[in-house]
């Protein structure tokens, strides 16, 4: 995703006055407690990083029912929380909120690119609802300036397993779909200091 919390708007908005907003413009925000957060473009080693996980994780998971999203797919995460994921996959039917199918309410795999920039957030607040939502069986934090990937997996509604890889040659296996990657193939070509 891009960089995240970068302004804040002051005014308070209801989820429907975002709501409307976001539809009608060209750039995404997403939403917290009222207010609107902010976007920037996103680095080189961002979207490679996008790009080579949604390579790695979708050419696996052809002929199985899910379903794979890349940076604008919006999700509820909580009744004044919405948020714009770098990658989600959802296994079995998607759900969405309304008629307009941009509002996703069951991500099973939900992972974020963090940045310096939004590390305390995507760690934090964002990371909390995400592990707090029913559906969410797996979560990655994939930092983009340094080969590292946290690798939460909910055991039961209050228990994950932590998982950190920082090898090359490691390779996560995401259980709640059947489907495993290698930190080689997630960070590709991304050049890292």
């Amino acid at each position: 995703m891009n960089d995240k919390v970068l302004s804040k708007s002051e005014k308070i908005y209801t989820v429907e006055e975002y709501l409307s907003f976001e539809r009608r413009g060209r750039n995404r925000h997403e939403f917290h407690d009222g207010k609107i957060l902010s976007s920037e473009s996103s680095s080189r080693r961002h979207n490679l990083i996008g790009s080579n996980t949604i390579i790695a994780l979708g050419s696996r998971l052809r002929g199985h029912k899910c379903e794979i999203y890349i940076n604008d797919m919006r999700v509820k995460i909580s009744d004044f929380d919405y948020c714009y994921p770098d990658v989600i996959i959802v296994k079995g039917e998607p759900k969405f909120e309304g008629n307009e199918l941009d509002i996703l309410l069951n991500p099973t795999i939900v992972v974020e690119i963090i940045s310096k920039k939004t590390l305390y957030y995507d760690k934090t607040e964002k990371l909390d609802s995400y592990l707090q939502m029913n559906s969410v069986k797996e979560c990655l934090l994939i930092k983009e300036d340094e080969m590292r990937i946290e690798h939460f997996s909910k055991q039961n509604s209050k228990q994950f397993m932590f998982r950190i890889y920082n090898e090359n040659d490691e390779v996560i296996s995401l259980e709640s779909i059947g489907c495993k990657a290698s930190l080689s193939e997630i960070y590709a070509q991304v050049k890292l200091n």
